[in-house]
């Protein structure tokens, strides 16, 4: 059963499929915060931690129902991931490489229209944290979890690639340019997300 995805006005909405799910994760680095930050919705996305509850997964496994025209991105520096979010309210919603090469989007569970349970019978439990150097509070590492999910992730991204899953939502099919022409952060604007508020 898919679950749904919004932003916080409504206007976005989408669904994602949960078989196309590598793992799921909580990741605390300084550039997930960031990105809330310049967003201003580190309320929404961080937990008191400052960790952002990811599902990584095929993009085919995405899919927007409406409001497309409100999907905007930014990038905290000229080669960092793209950082997507709704154009409307700024809810930070999804990560995803620079091109569409590599069969990867990390989607923001806050954005996920189901409580705990929900996302844990479709994700499975928060066993992984990524980053914990980057915690605003005292986060146990999980490194043999973090190394076993790495490795699950990677092996999804062969096999996608092997099964030539092509369908990207976050890029054109004939350029394989993003939907949307990214906003990179300036050194100012990428100073002042990282500082915590």
């Amino acid at each position: 059963m898919a679950i749904a995805f919004r932003c916080r006005c409504g206007k976005l909405q989408g669904e994602i499929e949960p078989a196309a799910a590598y793992l799921r994760a909580v990741c605390y680095c300084s550039d997930c915060q960031a990105f809330a930050r310049a967003l201003d919705r580190e309320q929404d996305a961080l937990d008191p931690n400052g960790g952002t509850d990811v599902v990584a997964l095929r993009p085919d496994g995405l899919r927007f129902t409406a409001g497309r025209e409100q999907v905007t991105c930014l990038s905290l520096s000229p080669k960092g991931l793209l950082r997507w979010h709704s154009a409307c309210c700024h809810t930070p919603f999804a990560n995803t490489p620079r091109e569409p090469k590599l069969p990867y989007v990390g989607v923001l569970a806050s954005c996920m229209a189901a409580g705990p349970e929900a996302l844990d019978a479709a994700f499975g439990p928060r066993r992984i944290a990524l980053g914990t150097a980057s915690a605003r509070g005292e986060v146990a590492a999980t490194p043999v979890r973090t190394t076993l999910g790495v490795m699950r992730v990677m092996w999804g991204v062969l096999l996608a690639k092997l099964g030539r899953r092509r369908s990207n939502p976050f890029f054109d099919a004939a350029t394989s340019q993003p939907i949307v022409e990214p906003r990179v952060l300036t050194r100012e604007e990428r100073a002042e997300a990282g500082r915590v508020r």
